[in-house]
């Protein structure tokens, strides 16, 4: 069974961090490319980052940009999400995703084909 497993959410005070974490069990991810996600209820769910198979190609949303690091080590299987300097609207659950297709923006969730269940973060004094 194809699985994905983000960790490494919790509570932080702003101008703190986190890395998330995100496991493959079932396949390997070395042949994917993996997007980060987050969602706050009520609102859709956002385009946070992704990562080529290689890793030489990373992008991220303007909101993140300069405070956020994707990173890969293929051979652990997982991806990771550096997140520093972190602000009261960076709370959301955070889900990591993976798909081999192109044709659609990075950030956007269609592109994806395998999901995790998420992690909260949450940012407050």
């Amino acid at each position: 069974q194809l699985q994905l497993v983000e960790s490494g959410g919790g509570l932080v005070q702003p101008g703190g961090s986190l890395r998330l974490s995100c496991a493959a069990s079932g396949f390997t991810l070395d042949t994917y490319v993996i997007g980060w996600f987050r969602q706050v209820p009520g609102k859709e769910r956002e385009g946070v980052s992704y990562i080529g198979k290689s890793g030489n190609v990373r992008n991220y949303a303007d909101s993140v940009k300069g405070r956020f690091t994707i990173s890969r080590d293929n051979a652990k299987n997982t991806v990771y999400l550096q997140m520093d300097s972190l602000k009261p609207e960076d709370t959301a659950v955070y889900y990591c995703a993976a798909t081999r297709r192109y044709g659609l923006p990075f950030n956007d969730p269609r592109r994806y084909d395998y999901w995790g269940q998420g992690t909260q973060v949450t940012v407050s004094s």
